[in-house]
């Protein structure tokens, strides 16, 4: 039996809210998003369609971190390939708890220039559309749990 295993997502939606882009105790970056991805499901009543959203959250390191807090607003469409990661951690009521996140190693933005709202469309390149980053992950030190 090989040892051999597939970590990877893909995901294309909105953003749920503005970006949050924080500093770690190393001094690198990381922006932390929400993206709705929509599934349909056929309803068991009516057999018709139905669209159902699913909220993913994402964390972005380094440039790319950055980037996507400066260009990246609710409601913007992006694509995100990356890699499941699990973590565990107890309260402070002793209660241990876990959760599964998306760790983003490129983001690409889909919407174009002036579609996101930007007060001057034109100070974005014409790079807007490729691949703003590659994330370099993150040391398990520079988590804070």
């Amino acid at each position: 039996m090989s040892n051999f295993s597939i970590n990877r997502v893909v995901l294309v939606g909105r953003l749920t809210r503005d970006p949050e882009l924080r500093a770690l105790p190393s001094g690198s970056s990381v922006s932390g998003m929400r993206i709705a991805c929509n599934s349909s499901r056929r309803d068991p009543d009516s057999g018709d369609y139905v669209e159902r959203p699913n909220y993913f959250d994402v964390s972005v390191y380094g440039p790319a971190a950055e980037s996507v807090s400066r260009y990246m607003r609710r409601g913007s469409r992006v694509a995100v390939d990356g890699r499941l990661e699990w973590r565990e951690w107890e309260t402070a009521e002793q209660q241990k708890r876990q959760a599964v996140s998306i760790v983003a190693e490129t983001v690409q933005f889909l919407d174009g220039p002036g579609e996101r709202g930007e007060e001057d469309p034109s100070a974005i390149g014409a790079h807007d559309r490729e691949l703003v980053g590659v994330g370099g992950g993150v040391v398990d030190d520079d988590l804070g749990f």
